[in-house]
């Protein structure tokens, strides 16, 4: 595919470097100098000087023949000209990064399809949800839902007590036979590279084992890792940023008590009047005696959502040294990654990875309806929907010649999940699940494309 992206900031940047691993033709457009010449001697994609909403710039990336337009930039207003001009002048397909989410909860009432919008993407929002969906699952780091929540990934550190550590999949398998769920993908401590498992994996302390369990497997998977499904209730939220006021007004109108502290007086006395329901604290949320003072050895979550990556995760250590059960840390630094595992903080939010995340899957070929890359891996998940030509079309798991460095995580047939073993048989309009590594992605697009 020939992708235009205009923007070259951080998530441009990122945008860029992830696909440029796919082997597509990129173009990066940008105004500033020195964040090309970065783009251009770490990596094998053009670049052009130039403002995108400029139509000379456009038709020198030769927009006319480009399969898809992402506009990046910082200002939401550049990125809606720049995809709207883009599809006038022939681009096949155009999707806008935006901050105002009103756009997106109207998308029916403003048709921006018929403008030339094909698509709207929100980081903040989609770190919102992110954060809802963390909140409500108290004992996964990480979580997504497949088929409308008929299908679950989530991701747990296996701590030393856990059934599965000194055991191998098919161990597991055969000591639970009415099996619920299916490991995906290991990120072993300590190490880069993540593991596809196999039947002779071995499951160790430490490892981040990424499960695939339909709706009805949750609780079974909250007993085999020791862990209680307990209801969370109380959430402190450090920055008044947008991800923290929008994570803080649907947090409190689902009934948790929270609490958001502002450094900025100012600020502060705006969101006491912006957010009713949510107890404002003027003051640093990285004070320990105000974190006591406020009662942090009895929240539940801690939320660290400032402009500052450090700030965020230096917040969140010290909430974990006081006990606090879940801390979730907005980060930029993709590095962090690593050093928050090691150190106890339960999971980073990076708005660059969602961003790759929604967009990936109109970079795909075939019929993806979903697409994601997993926090702090290079595992991809795609979902596909079977057509009656796939290769893998009423054909056994068993039967198909599916790459070692991939697994079939899950089926959604007829709106119902199903954890597939070997004897299933795939059949036209399932939603099939795939968790594979990149050098498998290519063939596995062959066998449902």
């Amino acid at each position: 595919m020939k992708i235009i992206i205009a923007g070259g900031g951080e998530v441009g940047f990122h945008l860029a470097k992830l696909l440029s691993y796919e082997s597509q033709d990129i173009t990066l457009i940008d105004t500033d100098k020195r964040s090309l010449q970065y783009a251009d001697n770490s990596l094998d994609i053009k670049t052009i000087r130039g403002n995108a909403t400029s139509m000379a710039v456009l038709k020198e990336a030769d927009v006319q023949d480009a399969d898809l337009i992402i506009g990046v930039t910082a200002s939401e207003t550049n990125n809606l000209v720049i995809c709207l001009l883009a599809k006038q002048l022939g681009c096949k397909k155009s999707i806008a990064r935006i901050s105002n989410t009103e756009y997106i909860y109207n998308r029916k009432d403003i048709r921006f399809e018929e403008l030339g919008i094909d698509e709207l993407i929100s980081p903040d929002q989609l770190a919102m949800l992110e954060i809802e969906q963390l909140v409500n699952q108290s004992a996964f780091n990480d979580m997504y839902e497949f088929g409308e929540g008929q299908l679950c990934l989530v991701g747990i550190v296996l701590p030393d007590k856990t059934p599965f550590v000194g055991k191998s999949v098919i161990e597991i398998v055969q000591l639970y036979p009415d099996l619920q769920f299916i490991p995906t993908a290991i990120q072993r401590r300590g190490q880069q590279n993540t593991l596809i498992p196999r039947g002779n994996t071995i499951f160790e302390e430490g490892d981040k084992v990424y499960f695939v369990t339909c709706k009805d497997g949750v609780g079974r998977l909250y007993d085999l890792i020791g862990k209680r499904q307990e209801k969370l209730k109380r959430v402190m939220i450090l920055g008044g940023s947008v991800i923290g006021i929008k994570a803080a007004m649907r947090l409190s109108q689902k009934g948790f008590e929270v609490k958001l502290f502002e450094i900025d007086k100012e600020k502060a006395y705006e969101l006491a009047d912006q957010l009713p329901n949510v107890l404002i604290i003027n003051g640093d949320g990285r004070d320990g005696e105000l974190l006591d003072e406020e009662e942090i050895y009895y929240t539940d979550v801690f939320i660290a959502v400032t402009d500052d990556s450090e700030t965020n995760v230096m917040a969140c250590m010290m909430a974990k040294n006081r006990k606090t059960r879940k801390t979730i840390a907005l980060s930029d630094n993709i590095d962090y990654y690593q050093l928050t595992q090691a150190i106890g903080i339960d999971t980073l939010i990076n708005k660059k990875i969602l961003a790759a995340n929604s967009i990936f899957k109109y970079i795909r070929k075939g019929n993806v309806v979903a697409m994601m890359r997993l926090n702090n891996t290079n595992v991809e998940l795609l979902e596909f929907v079977v057509q009656p030509n796939s290769e893998a079309t009423y054909k056994q798991i068993r039967d198909i010649d599916i790459p070692r460095s991939a697994v079939i995580g899950g089926v959604v047939r007829q709106g119902k999940g199903y954890i597939p073993l070997g004897g299933f048989e795939i059949k036209v309009g399932d939603h099939v699940l795939v968790c594979c590594l990149p050098e498998a992605v290519k063939k596995i697009e062959r066998i449902f494309f």
